[in-house]
């Protein structure tokens, strides 16, 4: 795999998993979403989580450190940001924002802040 493609997948993934944050705090807003729990807990079915996933990430990648760390955290993400989902379409609205801005926030930022330093390590190779 190219770092080019690597770099050019991480870019996506920062952009659409910050969007998550405003489609989170609609849900809680509104008590409902497009989205069911169960997609959302699934790091597979968005679109960087097929892409890491999936099979074009050669061996090599899939063994290093970098791929590892954000597999996990991309993982950490969804289970919290359903967590959020699940809180605010059951009519938990203060246990939905507090989670929202609290640990779902954390896991945001410490998801964007390993990605970019893949980002780092990619283009500087």
């Amino acid at each position: 795999m190219s770092n080019e493609t690597l770099i050019n997948q991480i870019n996506n993934a920062i952009g659409a998993h910050g969007s998550w944050k405003i489609k989170l705090r609609t849900a809680v807003n509104k008590g409902k979403s497009d989205h069911s729990v169960e997609d959302v807990r699934c790091d597979d079915k968005c679109v960087f989580g097929k892409w890491l996933h999936g099979a074009d990430i050669d061996g090599p990648t899939r063994a290093g450190t970098p791929y590892n760390v954000i597999k996990r955290l991309h993982a950490e993400f969804h289970l919290c940001a359903a967590d959020v989902l699940k809180m605010a379409t059951t009519g938990n609205t203060p246990g939905a924002r507090a989670l929202l801005d609290g640990d779902f926030a954390a896991r945001s930022e410490k998801l964007v802040r390993g990605l970019r330093k893949w980002k780092g390590e990619a283009a500087a190779s």
